[in-house]
């Protein structure tokens, strides 16, 4: 099963610490777990890149496979071109992804959702 990983709240700071772990864990020749993810400072900025509608779309692909963005408009009785951006959008955040003939799809089986509230009552 492939997982894309958001994480909300985690620190830039944090982030590259891992990312370190890991590159050194590398470089050691140890073997080391693919991980996707994303992170966001805030729910308030993950909010922005993924509204309602971006969320339907996100279902919606998963649901019906790969397809044009026209095709995906049409069935979600939206604008073209609210579609074409909401999907730029979510490639740039690793959500959707464009096959060989330009059809977009969801790569995810799932999409974890991380939010620590621990870090925002310490």
């Amino acid at each position: 099963m492939t997982t894309l990983t958001i994480q909300v709240g985690e620190s830039l700071a944090d982030a590259l610490q891992d990312f370190g772990k890991t590159l050194q864990a590398v470089i050691d020749g140890e073997e080391v777990a693919p991980h996707f993810g994303v992170g966001f400072e805030n729910m308030a900025q993950m909010g922005a890149v993924f509204s309602p509608k971006r969320w339907e779309l996100v279902e919606t692909l998963k649901k019906t496979g790969a397809q044009s963005i026209y095709a995906l408009a049409k069935r979600l009785n939206r604008h073209y071109r609210n579609v074409h951006q909401d999907v730029a959008m979510l490639s740039e955040w690793m959500v959707i992804e464009k096959d060989a003939s330009g059809k977009v799809f969801v790569p995810w089986d799932e999409i974890d959702i991380q939010w620590p509230l621990q870090r925002l009552a310490a």
